[in-house]
């Protein structure tokens, strides 16, 4: 009976090979599956801390200037001082400054005997605070081969003068130029209006009193 014998064989073949098929797939997800990118060789590095530089804001700023004053009705006379100033940010900063000269009435005394002072020359003192702020950012080209930044600014506020034994409430206000020749060294020409009353006259007025000085300042 050959015939027979292969019909049952051929059915139990095909159904070992099944079975053989679907254990496969089983086996291998039995395995761990293994990353593709896998460190084999991990660096040993030792970690030092890092200091941050202190970089210096150079928000502070200290000068010295110098220039003419004209005191209304007594003409103009050199003038001298101490500025003092806090950058709060790129345009916007804070001022205190003291000025100091000597105003004549020489004009006086060839009309009226003995003049308007006491003595020939008397002393004018101020301090203010001011507030400024920045208008015009640019640069200043010093000949073909310099170019420094430079800013215009306004600046106006309060303080006191001290004149011929009076002490007048002052308000300021005023246009000025700052050139940066360095990054810690600037020079300024400024411009400003002193504005006070006074009555040495016979009568109390409000004068206009004009200064123009140049300084230099040193940022820290």
């Amino acid at each position: 009976m050959p015939y027979k014998n292969n019909v049952h064989v051929l059915p139990r073949a095909l159904l070992s090979a099944a079975l053989a098929a679907l254990s496969l797939p089983a086996a291998a997800a039995d395995e761990p599956a293994k990353p593709g990118n896998e460190q084999v060789v991990v660096p040993e590095v030792q970690r030092r801390e890092v200091k941050l530089p202190r970089i210096p804001n150079k928000d502070f700023e200290i000068g010295v200037f110098g220039g003419v004053f004209s005191t209304q009705n007594f003409g103009s006379s050199g003038v001298g001082g101490l500025k003092v100033g806090y950058h709060i940010t790129e345009d916007v900063f804070v001022q205190a400054a003291f000025g100091q000269t000597k105003v004549s009435d020489e004009a006086f005394r060839q009309i009226l005997p003995g003049g308007v002072f006491v003595d020939k020359k008397e002393k004018l003192g101020y301090y203010n605070l001011s507030a400024g702020f920045n208008i015009l950012p640019g640069e200043v080209f010093i000949g073909s081969r310099w170019a420094k930044a430079s800013q215009v600014y306004v600046i106006g506020g309060l303080g006191s003068t001290k004149f011929v034994d009076q002490r007048r409430q002052t308000f300021n206000l005023g246009l000025g130029l700052r050139v940066l020749l360095a990054d810690r060294f600037s020079v300024q020409v400024d411009l400003r209006d002193h504005i006070f009353k006074l009555d040495l006259l016979g009568r109390r007025d409000t004068t206009q009193n004009i200064e123009l000085t140049t300084g230099v300042s040193f940022f820290f």
